[in-house]
């Protein structure tokens, strides 16, 4: 008669899900990750405009853009926190700058992971370590609340942990926070914690772990005039300026806000009303 603690083990082993398989990166150059069970879904066609319709964020796209080419191409590169304003453009930049580095260096992957799937990246690092690709994790809208453990997983690939972070992965993320958490919660913890200084230093030095800081600002009037303009040239949509500039400022009027989201919006519905598709 076996062992009962064999049959358990052969039970808890038929129980739990296989290790995951790296997928065929060359089928695809960008990938979804998935936890429970683990696996890298392709993505056929990446929702992203060209990098150069991007106006008013000059140097956060310069800085970025080199930044990543130095990774694929092998190079030292940092990690990036792209932090600032809603709707001006940080999660398009990260998609229109692995758009165009990509057609240089078609070997450079772009895989986004959620925040909840954040304790499972250990498991995804160890899919990608001793692959041939470049891969660029993204997360997009990163923050954390004051009880929220998921922080500490993201220092694997920030620190790396007793193995290091894989020399062909890096970590682009996107938060509408400087450091990942609300102010008024690091004003309070500070207040109220027993060791002030200490309260929220762990979560607060996650973002010092980023080599870079990009930051973006609302946009000027002329900014996202220029956007919409830019938007009509790229996409043959024709308009006068002087109803453009109207319609666009009542646009933006009744939203109450002015950004590069607000700006596609308006030119989502000009192109509409023009019978213009916006496809390819």
């Amino acid at each position: 008669m076996s062992d009962p603690l064999d049959r358990i083990a052969a039970a808890l082993e038929r129980l739990a899900p296989p290790p995951a398989k790296a997928p065929e990166f060359g089928m695809a150059s960008a990938f979804v990750w998935q936890a429970d069970p683990d696996g890298l879904m392709p993505v056929a066609s990446v929702n992203r405009v060209d990098v150069n319709l991007l106006v008013g964020i000059d140097r956060s796209r310069d800085t970025l853009l080199q930044n990543t080419r130095q990774f694929a191409s092998g190079m030292p590169a940092n990690n990036a926190l792209l932090w600032g304003a809603r709707g001006m453009g940080k999660s398009s930049l990260v998609k229109a700058i692995h758009g165009a580095v990509q057609a240089e260096y078609p070997d450079l992957k772009i895989i986004e992971i959620q925040r909840e799937d954040l304790p499972s990246i250990n498991r995804l690092l160890s899919l990608l370590r001793h692959a041939d690709a470049r891969f660029i994790l993204f997360c997009d809208d990163l923050s954390f609340s004051h009880d929220d453990a998921h922080y500490k997983s993201l220092k694997a690939v920030l620190d790396g942990g007793i193995e290091g972070r894989p020399d062909n992965v890096v970590l682009y993320a996107t938060s509408n926070r400087r450091h990942l958490m609300p102010r008024d919660m690091i004003e309070n913890e500070r207040q109220t914690g027993i060791n002030p200084s200490e309260a929220v230093e762990e979560k607060v030095s996650l973002s010092d772990r980023f080599g870079l800081w990009l930051g973006f600002h609302p946009c000027t009037q002329d900014e996202y005039l220029a956007m919409i303009s830019g938007y009509c040239a790229a996409y043959g949509v024709e308009i006068d300026d002087e109803t453009l500039r109207a319609e666009a400022i009542e646009w933006q009027a009744t939203r109450g806000s002015r950004s590069g989201r607000v700006a596609w919006q308006y030119f989502t519905d000009l192109a509409g009303r023009q019978g213009v598709t916006l496809e390819g």
